[in-house]
């Protein structure tokens, strides 16, 4: 190639953002005023031959470093009537310092490009020709441009074949700028195949998804398919030109790669993404997919609230807002401080899992288990959620359900974390004890996974079918009766027993927490009604018997209503301060006297035969009754007669009394022939109520053993204890709510097993103190305790009364 070179001083013409090639021949417009300015330079230069221009894209406001020199062909009118000329570009000039000249354009001087090659040309730039027009007529064809078809082959020269390429629509001007200023013919002749070759792939891409689309097109679906080549046509632009897509808001790819969302659940939305856009609009498919997606992105995968890890105001919350129930708060200070000491050495997270908390809150109703769970929420500073599983009897409602059934929804554990916003919040799985089993399945059974603090990292719900990590949160499970929750599951909970209130525990949660309540409900300002703590006391007492305040809330409900209406009857005046003695005036008589307060004729225990036991039922601890009587030996009922809907454990414990008496009679100086031939009765009053258990067989023992010897059980005692054959009292359970209960009973003197001595450290101190606890091994000390003294004794009641 020839390397000689030319100096010219030429005015400058600026291109914006255009860019003319040599051999091109283009039309400007004189009524811009730089290319005005170039021109009548150009001509004012004089000289001869044609005027001469320097032709220089500018892009941004930059130039190029190289230009084209331009010949003004013509000057007159364009086909609109506005002034132009007409400019051919004949060679290439590289730029150099300014000048000056004559007229208003700039003036540069340049260096002209030698552009020749040598002849004849070697065998691969032959190729490269035959190449580029081989694309190019391709091209042109496609687009039935046929008359440019024999213009491009009949151009010999590789610089001029590659310029020609300036003339393709599809160059955008950062690619026309490069081949102005590419020197070498050749190298600009391989940029122009690639361009070609790349804009030829493209236009082959677009018309196979043209045809693919097009393919069993009818008049029902045209709609559709055009909807669906539009976007195939915008997916594969993107994937050519590296661009992101947009930000619809119904673009599911779009909203899951903006998420938050943990990698393993990234790609499962990602591959339901894939799936919604290959689905038709008409497909069920497409909408379950839909609904799962928005299930996935309103879960809150990694939004978690931070613990309030002042250990002791939460303990002043708890203690704030509930009274008593020492247990359940310890151990969630407990908690709270093993979480801050993790936390401050960076044990947040170990072996993938976190440090929940699973907790089984039991007691009888009305002990505050459900508005506890609100305020551990309140104390740890983490969001609540209530999940009541009262009579749920569907697994599904727990694990959630298949996506391919129609209204398929997650299970009440994943709705409860989308609910409260975080992936550690307090969750409270109400009345857990009440969960059935159908035909559906075990909702029980599906709750192992979630109480287990092992498995629940990686919990899959049947609906959303990616993991779920349950490790942060803390559950509170809350039941009445431990024993109707299943094995299995008891297993993988906490237990925390709430056993009921003492009456001075009562009287501080009525003052402080449910008269206010109670006088807003009532309209009624706290200094228009006053009650006193002896009406509290009397309330607590007299009104009501239970383990927890609900049935005393009501009542304080009904005292402050039956005030109200009285008021604005005009029969009372306010403020006004209730007192014990005015309760009777307001809701009537008490319900509940003590057995202490009443006459002593008219005990239970004021005839041979009765003795009080102690029981729980799934209202907490209760005082229990048992009668005997002997039958007329005239009637010929021999045997053992029970009422009173007893269980098989019970119906064996009073067979097990029976035959001590019979076997020691003579040791205890009791008639025991009597039992030989006279029918034994034994009745447990309430008998609607189904009883079952060991724990009243020291009682029985004592009921028939007062019959026989015609002495009176003690109206203060109570007693609570198994009774073996041998005469042993063996241990039982529930001694705290059995302890409570007598004491709500106003007894005074409780016999528990000796085996359960170590159970009174659960009772408060107040109730001990106004009790006296007897612990027993043997049932001869029962009878000692139990039964009055000889000499008081009534005579034997010969038959039934």
């Amino acid at each position: 190639m020839a390397s000689t070179s030319v100096t010219l001083t030429l005015p400058v013409l600026p291109l914006d953002d255009e860019v003319v090639l040599p051999g091109m021949v283009v039309p400007l417009d004189l009524s811009d005023a730089e290319v005005r300015g170039a021109v009548e330079a150009a001509q004012a230069a004089g000289g001869s031959g044609k005027p001469r221009v320097l032709l220089v894209p500018r892009v941004d406001g930059r130039y190029a470093g190289t230009g084209v020199l331009g010949t003004v062909e013509q000057v007159g009118r364009l086909a609109d009537g506005d002034p132009g000329a007409l400019i051919r570009g004949v060679g290439r000039v590289r730029i150099g310092a300014g000048t000056t000249g004559p007229g208003a354009a700039l003036w540069v001087e340049g260096e002209s490009v030698d552009e020749r090659l040598a002849d004849p040309l070697p065998g691969a730039v032959t190729e490269l020709v035959k190449e580029y027009k081989a694309l190019a007529t391709s091209w042109l064809k496609k687009r039935g441009a046929w008359q440019v078809v024999d213009r491009i082959q009949q151009i010999d020269g590789v610089s001029a074949l590659a310029d020609n390429s300036g003339y393709s629509p599809f160059l955008t001007v950062a690619q026309k700028v490069e081949l102005l200023e590419t020197a070498d013919p050749v190298a600009r002749l391989r940029l122009a195949i690639a361009w070609l070759r790349d804009h030829l792939a493209e236009q082959d891409v677009a018309e196979s998804i043209a045809k693919d689309v097009q393919d069993g097109v009818d008049k029902q679906q045209r709609e559709f398919l055009l909807r669906r080549q539009l976007e195939a046509v915008r997916k594969e632009l993107r994937e050519l030109n590296g661009e992101k897509e947009g930000e619809e808001s119904d673009d599911y790819r779009a909203r899951v790669e903006a998420a938050d969302l943990p990698e393993k659940v990234r790609e499962a939305a990602l591959k339901e993404v894939d799936k919604l856009e290959r689905a038709s609009d008409q497909s069920p498919e497409g909408s379950w997919i839909r609904t799962w997606l928005d299930t996935v992105l309103e879960l809150p995968w990694n939004e978690r609230t931070e613990d309030a890890y002042d250990i002791r105001g939460a303990r002043a919350v708890l203690d704030a807002e509930h009274a008593g129930l020492a247990d359940v708060k310890d151990r969630i200070t407990e908690y709270l401080a093993v979480r801050k000491r993790r936390s401050d050495r960076g044990m947040g997270v170990v072996g993938g899992r976190r440090g929940g908390a699973v907790l089984a809150l039991v007691g009888p109703p009305g002990v505050g288990k459900t508005s506890l769970g609100e305020s551990v929420a309140h104390a740890m500073g983490r969001k609540f959620v209530r999940v009541a599983l009262g009579g749920v009897r569907d697994e599904a409602e727990i694990r959630g359900h298949r996506r391919t059934y129609v209204g398929a929804l997650p299970g009440r554990i994943v709705r409860a974390i989308k609910e409260a916003g975080s992936m550690n919040p307090v969750v409270l799985l109400d009345e857990i004890d009440k969960v059935g089993s159908d035909f559906r399945g075990d909702p029980a059974a599906a709750l192992l996974e979630v109480l287990d603090p092992a498995q629940n990292h990686t919990f899959r719900d049947h609906y959303l079918e990616v993991e779920l990590d349950l490790s942060d949160v803390v559950f509170l499970a809350t039941a009445n009766v431990l024993e109707a929750i299943p094995e299995a599951l008891a297993d993988r909970m906490e237990l925390v027993r709430l056993d009921g209130y003492t009456e001075d525990e009562k009287i501080v949660i009525a003052r402080d927490h449910l008269v206010p309540r109670q006088l807003e409900r009532a309209g009624l300002a706290a200094e228009e009604v006053v009650l006193e703590d002896s009406a509290l006391r009397r309330l607590a007492g007299e009104y009501t018997r239970e383990a927890g305040v609900r049935t005393l809330e009501r009542s304080i409900a009904r005292l402050l209503r039956k005030v109200a209406a009285r008021h604005e009857l005009g029969e009372r005046e306010l403020p006004l301060r209730i007192g014990a003695d005015d309760l009777r005036g307001l809701i009537g008589r008490p319900h509940h006297v003590p057995e202490s307060a009443q006459d002593p004729a008219e005990r239970r225990t004021a005839v041979p035969g009765v003795a009080t036991g102690l029981a729980v039922t799934g209202a907490g601890g209760d005082v229990l009754f048992v009668e005997a009587s002997l039958a007329d030996p005239e009637t010929g009922a021999a045997g053992l007669t029970l009422t009173g809907q007893l269980g098989d454990v019970m119906k064996e414990s009073a067979q097990i009394a029976l035959s001590f008496l019979r076997s020691h009679g003579a040791e205890l100086e009791l008639p025991v022939a009597d039992l030989k031939d006279r029918g034994v009765h034994i009745h447990f009053p309430a008998g609607a109520v189904p009883k079952d258990g060991p724990s009243a067989g020291i009682t029985m023992t004592t009921a028939l053993a007062s019959l026989l010897s015609g002495r009176q059980v003690r109206t203060d005692v109570a007693m609570t204890g198994e009774v073996s054959l041998t005469g042993r009292v063996l241990p039982i359970g529930g001694v705290k709510q059995k302890l409570l209960a007598a004491h709500r009973a106003g007894l005074t003197t409780v016999i528990i097993p000796k085996r359960n001595e170590a159970d009174l450290d659960d009772v408060p101190a107040e109730v001990l103190e106004r009790l006296r606890v007897h612990p027993v091994t043997d049932v001869r000390h029962v009878l000692e305790l139990a039964l009055s003294p000889a000499e008081a004794a009534a005579p034997a009641v010969p038959a039934a009364a």
